[in-house]
């Protein structure tokens, strides 16, 4: 037998489920192959202006590699920590050194797959609208991955190239 209270239980989820406004499908901006190639490519540029042989890994919103590259002679490690740098500014949707404030706090943090505290992941956002992330790994002190991904983020701000 029901009771009142199980029909109203009842009812409510059939509203909350079946509710006339309810979105079933969504359109958010994402970061193209192009984006993501173009991107890659003027940031590895970039470090190797400065001679430095980096790998460089472009993640879509989604957090699926869209691009990553791996220079001439840089080290193996650079793979996973140019990912790991990318997935942490996409997941926090901030630059990856940010986490070092963030883990000082709470470092359980840190317990998080693929999260890193070093410099060189940035978020991508374009018009106010975060669609990936970048993360460099190999130039000599994060501080100079980041340079060379800001300059792959500048690069694709300014539109499709001429």
């Amino acid at each position: 037998m029901f009771n009142a209270r199980t029909l109203f239980f009842a009812a409510a989820i059939g509203a909350m489920s079946c509710g006339a406004g309810a979105q079933v499908v969504i359109t958010q901006p994402n970061l193209s192959f192009d984006g993501a190639r173009d991107m890659a490519l003027t940031t590895m540029d970039a470090c190797r202006k400065q001679g430095f042989r980096v790998t460089v890994t472009v993640l879509d919103r989604t957090g699926r590699t869209r691009v990553m590259l791996h220079d001439d002679n840089a080290n193996p490690h650079t793979i996973e920590n140019s990912l790991r740098k990318a997935h942490t500014a996409l997941t926090f949707r901030m630059p990856s050194v940010e986490m070092q404030k963030r883990a000082a706090s709470n470092p359980s943090v840190l317990h998080l797959a693929n999260v890193v505290t070093g410099e060189g992941g940035l978020p991508v956002v374009i018009n106010k609208q975060l669609v990936g992330s970048i993360g460099v790994s190999g130039a000599p002190g994060g501080d100079k991955d980041a340079a060379c991904a800001q300059a792959g983020i500048e690069r694709i701000s300014k539109g499709p190239a001429q």
